[in-house]
C-alpha cells in the first residue's frame, strides 16, 4: 500500500494569526502535496467577518481537500441571536468544508462535532459531545469500506476531567469509549496550542489522542506547529513540524492540562459570551 501523508493543523485564529507560520504552512503544502488537510477549529480569533474573509482567502489557496471543525472561537461571541440560531452563518462557502468527511485509500478523516452554540454551564469554550453529535460521527465510522480506518477530527481533546462542573468535554468519556468499540486509529484535536500524542484509557480499549499546536500568535509552552502524519497501512506516525526544527519529543506536552486554555490575552473572557467586556468593538 502507497503511504498517505496528511497534515493536521489548528487554532489559526485570523485576526491574530502567525503570518510567518502559516505562509510555511502553506508552502509546505505546495512542497509535499498531502493527500488532506485536517483543521481542528478555532480557525478564527472573534468570528468577525473579515477574519473568516482571511481565512476563506486562505484555505482556497491550498491545494489539497479539507476537512474544518468548528471551534469555540468560531461562532459569533457578540451577537447571541444568530449564535444561537445561525451560528455557521459567517462560514459564508467554508460551510462546503465544515465537518467534512474524507475518505482515501485504506484512511477515512470522520469529523465529530465538540462546539455547541449554548451550554449551562458558564464557560461555553469547553467542548460538549452531544448524544447526536456522537450518533453521527460513530454512523460514518460504521458506514465504512472494511478494512478503512478511522481518524476521528475534533476541536476539543475527549477528555473529562475533574467533577461534572468543571469538565473539559462534557460527554469526551462516553466518546472515547465508543470509539474504542470501533478500533479507531486515533482522534485529532486542537484547542490546548500544544503538541500531544498520548495514549487514554477506556473500559473498551485505550485510544490514541494526537492533539495539533497552532498557527497564531497565541503560544502557551511551544512555537507554531503543525503535525505531519504518514499511515502506511498499518502504522500512523506523527511527526510535529515546527518553525524552529525542534525535535518531536520536546515538542509534546505529557498530558492535556486540566484547563486546556491557551494563554488568554489582555481584556479576554473566560466565556465567550456570559463576560464579553463592554469595551470590546463592535462586530464588524
Amino acid at each position: 500500500m502507497t503511504e498517505t501523508l496528511l497534515f493536521h493543523v489548528s487554532d489559526i485564529h485570523f485576526g491574530l494569526e502567525n503570518n510567518e507560520a502559516i505562509d510555511w504552512f502553506s508552502a509546505e503544502v505546495t512542497r509535499m502535496q498531502p493527500a488532506a488537510l485536517a483543521i481542528t477549529g478555532d480557525l478564527t480569533m472573534r468570528a468577525r467577518h473579515h477574519e473568516f474573509r482571511a481565512a476563506q482567502q486562505w484555505i482556497g489557496t491550498l491545494d489539497a481537500p479539507v476537512t474544518l471543525d468548528v471551534g469555540n472561537h468560531d461562532m459569533p461571541y457578540f451577537n447571541l441571536i444568530e449564535r444561537f440560531f445561525d451560528p455557521y452563518k459567517r462560514f459564508g462557502r467554508l460551510r462546503e468544508v465544515v465537518e467534512r468527511e474524507i475518505d482515501l485509500p485504506g484512511i477515512a478523516l470522520v469529523p465529530l462535532k465538540t462546539a455547541v452554540r449554548m451550554q449551562p454551564r458558564f464557560n461555553w469554550s469547553k467542548g460538549w459531545v452531544t448524544g447526536e453529535a456522537l450518533e453521527k460521527c460513530l454512523a460514518r465510522i460504521d458506514a465504512l469500506p472494511k478494512g478503512t480506518r478511522a481518524l476521528v477530527t475534533v476541536h476539543h481533546p475527549l477528555r473529562e476531567v475533574g467533577t461534572q462542573g468543571t469538565a473539559l468535554t462534557r460527554g469526551g468519556s462516553k466518546a472515547l469509549d465508543e470509539l474504542a468499540k470501533r478500533n479507531v486509529l486515533g482522534v485529532l484535536s486542537g484547542h490546548v496550542h500544544d503538541a500531544f500524542d498520548i495514549m487514554e484509557d477506556t473500559p473498551h480499549g485505550p485510544v490514541r489522542m494526537i492533539g495539533a499546536g497552532t498557527l497564531s500568535q497565541r503560544l502557551r509552552s511551544t512555537p507554531p506547529s503543525f503535525n505531519e502524519l504518514h499511515w502506511d497501512g498499518e502504522t500512523l506516525r506523527v511527526h510535529i513540524r515546527t518553525l524552529e526544527n525542534i525535535e518531536d519529543e520536546a515538542m509534546k506536552i505529557d498530558d492535556v492540562p486540566e484547563d486546556a486554555q491557551p494563554p488568554r490575552e489582555e481584556g479576554e473572557p473566560v466565556a465567550p459570551v456570559g463576560a464579553v467586556p463592554r469595551t470590546d468593538p463592535p462586530v464588524s
